[in-house]
């Protein structure tokens, strides 16, 4: 068994833990010291060169105070069957760079999948017996056709997506807003046993956090983020799922919405996605034909996602590259690097086949 101060998930638990520190900041003192062992063991004058770090930071990290809670939770993390994916793991899913602030690790039960593609299904907790029957009808058909449904674990359509996806033999993930040891809401415990089985259940939450309210806006990036679109089922006109679409707006994601009879209020929700340009949906194909590599022969979308490990340095590049095409220029401005490491960096990923050269000193993302 590691020792705590040898245990490399205890100094990135640790760095997290340090107050100030956000996913922002937490990737940029890796841009500059490489590890978070590296940054935590920084002296003042080299962590003042770091962007963003502040004075309480500095004096935070030189207080040793995150080091009980890394201690506790290194404990809480080798109980309860989870492991970390870290943003430097080949596990770790490459769409999430994407987004504004991906989470640097998850908390992870079961087996993800990152190089299927996936697509979230979100929706009302007090669906009506129309939304859950046709929640499980798609969800079964996705996972029938090599698509991984992503979920929020809650009631209602969250439930009836899981099954659903299950039940024809699919990949599900459930993004959790508590922390992965948590199983809410309690009815679910046999779906958490299996999704954690044949599933895959994940978090950015510390372990013990509670299901409060405001986590739940917050996951909701993390579902749109693992997914090439989000289809919503049945939702009132002011919910969580409509700010799920929205995340995916902002993502570049594409847009899917069941219409719902115009009586029902969690109808209205969904019909007005699709008078703003939602995609209507009344059977899978509908969804399938929008992914890349998916053919009428086949019936099968290709897999398109890359799977490969990244330094912390590669990924601050890859990251930047999710997000648009940028010259080597921007590249050196934007990072905590110098333009002798920009380029030994941008030579590494066009090796691993994760980014690639255009013309003018350009480079993007290889999907």
């Amino acid at each position: 068994m590691l020792l705590f101060d040898e245990s490399e998930d205890y100094y990135w638990i640790g760095l997290k833990a340090v107050t100030g520190v956000g996913n922002v900041t937490f990737r940029r003192l890796l841009e500059r010291f490489d590890t978070p062992t590296g940054a935590l063991t920084a002296s003042p004058d080299e962590l003042r060169t770091a962007r963003g770090v502040t004075v309480s930071i500095i004096d935070e990290i030189r207080s040793g105070a995150w080091q009980r809670f890394a201690e506790e939770e290194c404990r809480r993390l080798r109980t309860s069957n989870a492991r970390l994916i870290k943003f430097t793991s080949p596990d770790y899913p490459k769409s999430l760079f994407e987004i504004p602030d991906p989470p640097p690790f998850l908390y992870v039960k079961g087996h993800l999948c990152p190089g299927n593609p996936a697509i979230a299904m979100v929706g009302s907790r007090r669906a009506t017996t129309y939304g859950l029957l046709t929640t499980g009808r798609l969800a079964e058909a996705l996972g029938r056709n090599g698509i991984t449904v992503v979920s929020g674990m809650a009631r209602g359509v969250d439930t009836a997506a899981h099954k659903g996806a299950l039940q024809g033999g699919g990949q599900t993930a459930g993004v959790l807003g508590c922390g992965i040891d948590k199983i809410y809401p309690p009815e679910n415990r046999k779906l958490f046993d299996e999704m954690a089985e044949k599933g895959c259940l994940l978090s950015e939450f510390p372990l013990g956090t509670q299901p409060l309210a405001e986590n739940f806006p917050r996951r909701n990036r993390i579902i749109s983020g693992l997914s090439r679109g989000v289809l919503v089922v049945e939702a009132v006109e002011k919910s969580g799922s409509l700010i799920t679409a929205q995340y995916a707006l902002e993502h570049g994601r594409d847009v899917f919405a069941v219409p719902g009879h115009i009586t029902f209020a969690t109808s209205r929700g969904t019909n007005r996605l699709i008078k703003q340009g939602a995609k209507l949906v009344d059977c899978v194909e509908d969804i399938l034909e929008e992914l890349p590599g998916f053919t009428a022969t086949t019936g099968r979308p290709i897999p398109a996602s890359p799977s490969f490990s990244l330094s912390p340095r590669e990924a601050a590049i890859y990251e930047l590259l999710s997000r648009s095409p940028l010259h080597i220029d921007d590249i050196i401005s934007q990072t905590e690097l110098t333009a002798g490491e920009v380029s030994s960096m941008l030579l590494h990923l066009e090796l691993k086949g994760a980014v690639t050269a255009l013309p003018g000193t350009h480079y993007a993302t290889t999907v």
